[in-house]
């Protein structure tokens, strides 16, 4: 070291000058390159500055669908947040969500995971978290043609059926208070059980019911481990023996279903010679057809069923997709409905005179009506406007990339506030007020996906695989619940008197449940 020393000092004998000068000169250029780089690179969106470590974490009670809406009247309709070494973005502008769903849907098209969400899906391995490339297009071709294809009748028909069951029981209740908000949770949950696990599948739907409860409580749970990474080994909060734990009790029950459908089929493919009774099938069998130890892609094959494979893992993280996608979004848009409608009875007046006069009042709604009931469909659309089924369409980048000249880095969580953009008011008139007589306009937007400022199922490569059967339930659902029965609010309240506020999670249901009266408007014999 000392002749190092001595070697660097120009004043010596054998000290090369201009080694010395380079060696000096090497951190300024690395300091003046950062500089420049960082000088070179486009601004982050506007937003709240944040503090050294945890950036804006301490306004994580903001992180909601009003909060963010709240901010973007601030810094506008593309705001930038950080929480931990966590870059977020949030878009809330049709504008913004066109760049992002449609122009560079490519770099936008993962999905972020938390790690409870990581742990509950086996890493992954189901189709709404999967980040995108050739197996997820494979997972969501299965999930478009085979799960939720129109083809699969059980689905529909459980629809139907559980409808009726449903008008039968609020039947049995007329001129009592019905708690709607938990009847139509019923209706869906009963909906979507069947489908997935057979007509005859009734043991252990209350357990089930437990296990999808623990899921999404541990779904919506802070975990600041999510943000300091290093925090995960400690586990601060306790919250990995809870994911272990819950999806122990998952494992458990599926396993014993995914079992028993394996054997029935053994069973049938030995009585019958492997014919397929595609009207008999449920979800389940749908998925088991696919199934191998080991997940495979051929990329080569055109055939879908020898194109991929999927594993135990797969099959039940699907499963789960299809509960929470089917059960309280479904509910919460049926009592929305319900609710904007009786808070404003000359609408609810219309859609009924408009189901009479299509329907009469000799039978029940049927799926050929529904083309005829323009209103009531027009009702449902400003209902979805004003409280779409996600509230936060959740996506991450795959690469850095650029938007309105803001740069937005790799695995950036991008939340996208279909909320926020249904009640814009660049996009809308009037925005807070339930008027579905806008959607009677010719040029009125529609939710397919290709119209910004109306995306209550997303748009682009991560739209909602089941919103055709998603749709289909909340019009069969809702026709007959305003087809069948009059409802008037209980204990004389008025309809100014409703609550509309409502709680932030996975879904945004009403803070508190629906509660009316119904009376019967059909003939006797049709109940």
């Amino acid at each position: 070291m000392d002749a190092l020393t001595r070697y660097l000092r120009l004043d010596q004998p054998g000290a090369d000058p201009y080694f010395t000068l380079l060696l000096a000169l090497v951190p300024l250029l690395i300091i003046l390159g950062v500089v420049f780089r960082r000088s070179r690179r486009l601004p982050y969106p506007p937003g709240p500055k944040g503090l050294p470590i945890i950036g804006n974490m301490l306004m994580l009670d903001q992180m909601t669908h009003r909060g963010l809406a709240g901010l973007a009247k601030k810094y506008g309709g593309l705001l930038h947040l950080r929480m931990g070494f966590v870059h977020m973005v949030a878009v809330q502008s049709a504008e913004h969500a066109r760049q992002v769903l449609q122009v560079k849907d490519n770099v936008f098209s993962n999905r972020p995971a938390t790690i409870a969400i990581t742990y509950l899906t086996y890493d992954r391995a189901d189709m709404a978290f999967a980040h995108y490339g050739p197996f997820w297009r494979q997972m969501r071709k299965i999930c478009v043609i085979r799960v939720f294809s129109r083809k699969r009748a059980e689905s529909w028909r459980s629809v139907r059926e559980e409808v009726d069951k449903m008008v039968g029981e609020v039947a049995r209740s007329l001129g009592s208070p019905v708690n709607v908000g938990e009847l139509v949770f019923k209706l869906t949950m009963d909906i979507t059980y069947r489908a997935a696990f057979g007509a005859s599948a009734k043991e252990g739907r209350d357990e089930f019911i437990g296990i999808l409860q623990e899921f999404s409580k541990l779904f919506g749970a802070f975990n600041i481990s999510d943000f300091i990474p290093y925090l995960g080994r400690v586990d601060p909060q306790g919250i990995q023996a809870r994911l272990v734990k819950a999806r122990q009790s998952l494992d458990k029950f599926i396993d014993y279903i995914i079992d028993d459908h394996m054997e029935k089929k053994r069973r049938k493919d030995a009585t019958r010679g492997g014919d397929e009774d595609t009207d008999d099938t449920d979800m389940v069998d749908d998925l088991l057809a696919f199934y191998s130890e080991e997940a495979k892609l051929n990329s080569e094959s055109d055939d879908l069923q020898n194109s991929i494979k999927l594993t135990k893992d797969n099959i039940k993280a699907i499963i789960m997709d299809v509960m929470f996608g089917g059960t309280e979004t479904v509910a919460s848009a049926i009592e929305w409905v319900l609710a904007e409608l009786m808070r404003s009875p000359e609408d609810l007046k219309r859609v009924q005179k408009e189901l009479a006069d299509v329907v009469g009042i000799d039978r029940r709604v049927e799926e050929e009506d529904f083309d005829k009931l323009t209103f009531l469909r027009c009702a449902i659309k400003e209902t979805l406007r004003l409280h779409p089924p996600i509230p936060l369409l959740l996506h991450e980048t795959a690469e850095d990339s650029e938007i309105s000249g803001y740069f937005i880095p790799k695995k950036t969580r991008v939340m996208i506030n279909a909320w926020a953009i249904g009640r814009d008011p660049a996009s809308w008139d009037d925005p807070d007020t339930f008027r579905p007589s806008r959607f009677l306009n010719e040029n009125a937007p529609d939710f397919k996906g290709s119209n910004f400022e109306f995306i209550p199922f997303g748009s682009g490569r991560r739209s909602c695989p089941g919103m055709q059967l998603g749709l289909y339930g909340l019009e069969y659902a809702v026709a007959n619940l305003l087809h069948c029965f009059t409802w008037e609010l209980p204990d004389g309240m008025k309809p100014a008197d409703m609550d509309t506020n409502d709680v932030f999670g996975l879904t945004a249901p009403r803070a508190t449940r629906l509660v009316a009266v119904p009376t019967p408007r059909l003939l006797r014999a049709v109940y």
